[in-house]
């Protein structure tokens, strides 16, 4: 007969497997599995972006044309109401299309009202939408599908403007659009400033952050395990940055070519709270492709000092003065700031008023 000593150990030997069925995968969880974008996604952007990379138009300043009208193409991402519609209709009002286009990526599963009387945004939304949420290769995907949407739209498209719902502009459209393409002094880093004869800046570059000394760079990295980015990405290489960008026509091609790093960056993660795919995929990109072509900063201001969740302050109505308007236009790296995030939408009402006599006031 068995002594009470061997049945215990035999129950708990067949016990083992269950445990570890159990509790394996919260101590030893399973490598990365395929991508989260539904393959459908995946093939109608592959289409997209290969048509768009078949583009031979590099640049508008190739045609031959003595005096070529370079556009600036705004790029809005939203799973919302377009809060500010009419600040922005307001930035662009009694400016010619020959100088910029508007184009916007609504989450096709929220119903985002969309402008209309003769709003810029009215005939803006692109018809290849998809799914998005926060935090995941989804933003990638987005951003990939407006910049190939607006690389193949128009050869007139020179920089690519990353914005979202929660924008607003600091500045007029005058002084964004001279301070891209005409100012010798707009960028306090660029090691070319002048501009030809034409009064066109001969070096382009993107202005994306592009930063290497984040607390919680190593985490990020490794959010998808030890080894999933490698041998593709190494550590040295990698780099995180805002995921709203100011991007030159070159640099925009570069992206939607890219296959290989986009492997890589839809992978999954083991933690979400140090996974943010779309602020590490493109300053990560152009890291590898071509840092001197980047200014290494952005154009939108954000305010990170009370972060909530991973999401920067928040303006409110009341914060809404003049003096707040001078204060995000300041910056160390460039003559201005372009644009501001997060606000509210109940903003808008005090950012109307203010409007004509400060925002637009350069």
């Amino acid at each position: 007969m068995f002594s009470n000593q061997f049945v215990l150990f035999f129950s708990l030997l067949l016990c083992l497997p269950f445990v570890f069925f159990f509790v394996a995968p919260h101590v030893f969880p399973s490598p990365p599995g395929e991508s989260l974008i539904p393959i459908s996604d995946e093939i109608d952007d592959r289409s997209l972006f290969i048509a768009a990379a078949g583009s031979t138009s590099l640049s508008h300043l190739s045609s031959g044309n003595p005096n070529p009208k370079l556009k600036i193409a705004f790029l809005f991402l939203t799973n919302s109401d377009l809060h500010f519609a009419p600040i922005w209709d307001r930035f662009f009002s009694g400016h010619s299309k020959s100088l910029y286009n508007v184009y916007v990526h609504a989450d096709p599963f929220v119903n985002v009202t969309r402008p209309g009387n003769g709003s810029v945004f009215e005939n803006a939304f692109i018809a290849n939408a998809k799914r998005t949420a926060r935090a995941s290769p989804t933003l990638i995907s987005a951003t990939r599908r407006l910049l190939a949407t607006a690389f193949l739209d128009d050869p007139a498209n020179t920089y690519f403007a990353v914005l979202s719902q929660y924008c607003i502009p600091l500045h007029s459209f005058n002084y964004v659009y001279s301070s891209l393409f005409e100012s010798s002094t707009f960028d306090k880093s660029d090691p070319d400033p002048n501009p030809n004869p034409r009064g066109i800046r001969i070096l382009y570059r993107s202005f994306m952050e592009l930063i290497s000394d984040e607390p919680r760079l190593w985490k990020r990295y490794t959010a998808r395990g030890r080894y999933a980015m490698m041998p593709e990405v190494p550590f040295e290489k990698f780099r995180v940055g805002s995921q709203f960008f100011v991007m030159t026509r070159r640099h925009a091609l570069l992206t939607i070519k890219d296959r290989i790093l986009w492997r890589k960056f839809k992978l999954p993660c083991y933690r979400s709270d140090e996974c943010y795919p779309e602020e590490h995929y493109f300053p990560t990109l152009l890291n590898m492709k071509d840092p001197d072509g980047c200014t290494g900063y952005t154009l939108t201001r954000v305010n990170w000092t009370g972060t909530v969740k991973g999401h920067p302050y928040t303006y409110k109505a009341k914060e809404v003065v003049p003096e707040l308007i001078q204060r995000l236009r300041r910056s160390n790296h460039s003559s201005s700031y372009f644009f501001a995030r997060k606000f509210t939408p109940d903003c808008l009402k005090p950012l109307l008023a203010i409007a004509d006599s400060v925002i637009f006031r350069d």
